[in-house]
């Protein structure tokens, strides 16, 4: 019996060392997969997390390999970098980052050589808040069309800088990518110009450019960011503004629990809806076909059914 005990042992240990062996390869050959030189001279880019990633893809077209460095259906603002996350940023041409989404942004970019990679904060000079912590800067500009088109423009400029034999290929991609912002801010105004109801309660306060561009109130159940726990006296102010106010609606996010929002629903009596913030797909969106177009187009069409907007 102690035989067969020792030998099942050695087996397993073997096994073991087995699987450990082939995990070390199969890490090596995606870090120097992640370092490799650029397919047919492809600007390697890096996009921290999805909204930025899909403007960078748009404005790359075909002349650009980019690399989303949030996994779908992750939340950005608390995602720790992998080691192979890290390599491949490392084997960018250029870093895109909001500059308060990403906790691990400041400490990654002051890593990288810069003749090597470029860093373009994407969001700087457009966010507003309380001070220059990033705790208490609004990352959220790009639920704003508007301020989405300056992302873009910051992001044709950079390809043209780092390629400009194809500097005219980006900007038309940068003006149809725009051009499709401009038709999308026209429909939120016109979506949202006459409603019965201008308060917005949100699970977080993700929306505030948002309401901003367009009239509306964002009443936030938690803080900037979502992780952000408000306390029982907060939650009871924000249910009864909702209740003072006759808010039908509580909106809460697809990528973090809605048990606040529920909370307060049925609390005043309420109902829920989704208010994507879009900070990242999941597989099973992108296999729909869904994308930062049609998540805003969702936004609105939920925000005029919860505002009774004519």
């Amino acid at each position: 019996m102690k035989a067969q005990r020792a030998l099942a042992a050695l087996l397993i240990s073997g096994l073991l060392l087995l699987a450990a062996a082939a995990a070390s390869l199969w890490r090596a050959r995606e870090l120097e997969r992640a370092t490799a030189p650029a397919a047919a001279g492809n600007l390697q880019v890096a996009a921290s997390f999805y909204p930025l990633y899909f403007f960078a893809s748009r404005v790359g077209g075909d002349k650009a390999d980019v690399f989303d460095v949030t996994p779908e259906g992750t939340e950005p603002h608390d995602y720790e970098l992998t080691p192979l996350d890290v390599a491949r940023i490392e084997g960018s041409r250029l870093l895109i980052l909001n500059g308060a989404v990403e906790p691990w942004g400041r400490k990654v970019a002051g890593l990288l050589t810069p003749k090597r990679t470029r860093v373009l904060v994407a969001a700087k000079g457009l966010m507003t808040g309380r001070g220059g912590n990033d705790s208490f800067v609004d990352p959220h500009v790009w639920l704003s069309p508007r301020l989405a088109e300056k992302i873009v423009g910051r992001i044709e400029r950079a390809y043209a800088g780092l390629d400009p034999a194809d500097a005219a290929y980006f900007a038309a991609n940068a003006r149809a990518l725009t051009r499709k912002l401009a038709t999308l801010d026209l429909e939120y105004r016109r979506g949202l110009a006459r409603c019965a109801q201008k308060d917005i309660v949100t699970s977080h306060a993700a929306f505030g450019y948002l309401a901003k561009d367009y009239g509306l109130t964002q009443i936030p159940i938690g803080g900037l960011s979502p992780d952000a726990q408000p306390s029982p006296r907060q939650l009871a102010e924000v249910a009864d503004f909702a209740r003072k106010h006759h808010v039908r609606v509580i909106f809460f996010e697809r990528l973090i629990s809605p048990k606040l929002s529920d909370t307060i629903a049925r609390e005043i009596g309420a109902k829920t809806m989704v208010l994507d913030p879009i900070e990242g797909l999941t597989s099973a969106d992108a296999a729909a076909g869904k994308d930062y177009f049609t998540q805003m187009r969702q936004n609105l069409a939920n925000l005029r059914g919860a505002l009774q907007c004519r």
